[in-house]
Order: C-alpha cells, then sequence, then structure tokens
C-alpha cells in the first residue's frame, strides 16, 4: 500500500485507499499506458468490470508494471447475466483468468436487478468465493437499504462496501447513512457526475475552488473524503491522476460542506436515470 495515500479500513479488515482509478471506457493499448501512469502517480486501487470490456487491459498493466502485485489492489464486478449460483462462480474465475490474477482484492455484485430476484444467489456465490480463496473483500453496488436488509438477513454475511451514485447533484444521503449504521464502506462512482451534466462548471462549486486554489474536481473528491467515502473517479491523463491525489493539504467547514449538500437535485440529479430498483444490466 502506498503509504501517502490514505486508508479506511474495511469491516473484515482490509485497508483500501480512499482513492481509487475509474476504469470504465480505458481499453486497449493506450488503456494500459493510462494504467501504468496511474501506478506510478501512486494509485493502488484500481477499479474495473467485467462489463466494461477491459478486464485484460487491467491485467496487462499490472504485468508490465513495476509495483508488486501484493500492493495493488484489483476490484470487478459481476455482471446481471451472471447472478445465478454456478454462473457467478464461473464468472469470477473467468475474470482472474483474463486479468491474470489468482484473486481479486474486491469483488461487487454491480446491481441487484430486483425484478430478476437473483441477487441473494448471487451474494451466496460472493460469499462463497471468498470461502474458496477467490475474493478479499466481497461487497455490492447500487445497492438501496431493502436489497442490504435481504442479503444480509439471508446469509447472515454483511458486505463489506457498497459502490454508489454518489456526487453534489444527487448526494444519495439515505444509503449512505445506512450504510455508516450496518459499518459498509460507501464507494462513490461518477463523483463528478460525468460528462452529460454541468457539475465540473457549477458556479457555487467554482468559487470553493477559487477559494482554497483547488479544482472543482478535487473540491468533489475532498468533500467526499470528509464524509469516508471512497471516491472512483475516472482520470486518464497525468494532470486529472495527479490532482486527483493533492486533497489532503486543505479541509472543506462545516458550512462549504452543508453548500454543497444544498445542491442535491434528488433523483432528478441521477447522471443516467439508473434507479436500482429499475435498472436492469445484462450487457
Amino acid at each position: 500500500m502506498n503509504k501517502s495515500i490514505p486508508t479506511y479500513t474495511l469491516n473484515d479488515g482490509q485497508e483500501v485507499p480512499v482513492i481509487g482509478l475509474g476504469t470504465v471506457g480505458i481499453k486497449g493499448a493506450k488503456g494500459v499506458n493510462e494504467v501504468l501512469d496511474a501506478l506510478d502517480n501512486g494509485y493502488r486501487l484500481i477499479d474495473t468490470s467485467t462489463n466494461y470490456n477491459n478486464e485484460g487491459m487491467v491485467g496487462e498493466a499490472i504485468r508490465r508494471s513495476s509495483v508488486p502485485r501484493d500492493q495493488i489492489l484489483v476490484s470487478s464486478k459481476l455482471p446481471g447475466a451472471k447472478h445465478k449460483y454456478e454462473d457467478a462462480i464461473q464468472m469470477i474465475q473467468e475474470s482472474l483468468y483474463r486479468i491474470g490474477i489468482d484473486y481479486f482484492d474486491k469483488y461487487l455484485i454491480h446491481w441487484p436487478l430486483p425484478k430478476q430476484d437473483q441477487y441473494v444467489e448471487a451474494w451466496q456465490a460472493l460469499v462463497d468465493a471468498q470461502k474458496f480463496g477467490l475474493i478479499r473483500s466481497i461487497g455490492v453496488s447500487n445497492f438501496l437499504p431493502e436489497h442490504l436488509d435481504r442479503i444480509i438477513e439471508e446469509t447472515g454475511v454483511t458486505p463489506a462496501t457498497n459502490q454508489i451514485e454518489r456526487h453534489p447533484y444527487f448526494t444519495n444521503k439515505r444509503v449512505i447513512e445506512y450504510n455508516k449504521e450496518h459499518g459498509i464502506l460507501t464507494e462513490a462512482w461518477s463523483p463528478f457526475g460525468r460528462e452529460i451534466n454541468d457539475l465540473l462548471e457549477n458556479e457555487m462549486i467554482a468559487s470553493l475552488a477559487e477559494k482554497h486554489k483547488k479544482s472543482v474536481g478535487q473540491i468533489i473528491l475532498r468533500w467526499n473524503y470528509q464524509e469516508q467515502i471512497l471516491t472512483i473517479p475516472k482520470a486518464s491523463s497525468n494532470k486529472h491522476q495527479r490532482e486527483n491525489m493533492d486533497i489532503f493539504d486543505f479541509t472543506l467547514s462545516d458550512e462549504e460542506m452543508k453548500m454543497i449538500d444544498s445542491l442535491d437535485k434528488g433523483l432528478d440529479g441521477l447522471v443516467e436515470g439508473q434507479h436500482p430498483n429499475e435498472y436492469e444490466e445484462f450487457d
């Protein structure tokens, strides 16, 4: 673990850095170089998914990197088409073969897909895969409290993390509070809201950035950090990778935190309208 990056301790004892590298859309030879840059810039958590179609790229970057494998945390996700128990176990194995590693440091169910009603079965597969030594920490993504209640009640196992949509236009406070109450670390995907909204041009956040002599992105990452949330920003350029790591030399006041919270738009703030009770991911 890179000691210059603060860490969170999961409920299973594993330490994870407070910022990871999101890899959605990062692929091929260019992607290998971008992940290598990230590792050189101090990133130690690489977040991928079977549905990103780039697990091979991540594996190639790990093999080429001078950073030892045991210092790199690799996280991936189970696709919606593989929620049945045997399918899930095989998918985890196949993903490991694709990346070329012996175990995942963290592995998540990508979406609950409650209409299909197989997410408990999928969770049991992750529980067993952890026992088999295929995964160090198991978690979920986009799970609401009712989904979490059910998998905990039916398996007796609480996820280590829950990766959810979280940015100033969709603060997702209800899920975050549930996670905290149950010892689940919240991870934030799309912390900058993606390119389809104007979050990075928001005037209020820009004023805070000017005050603190930081970028808008750094303000958003610091806002998450002060809420004890692990952020997974995508950053392909050296400049943005380094910028995203440079958030530990200033503090937002309570008033400034509330100002950012006030930007919440509720469900209207969802970047692509992907509500966990409705969205079905089968690609």
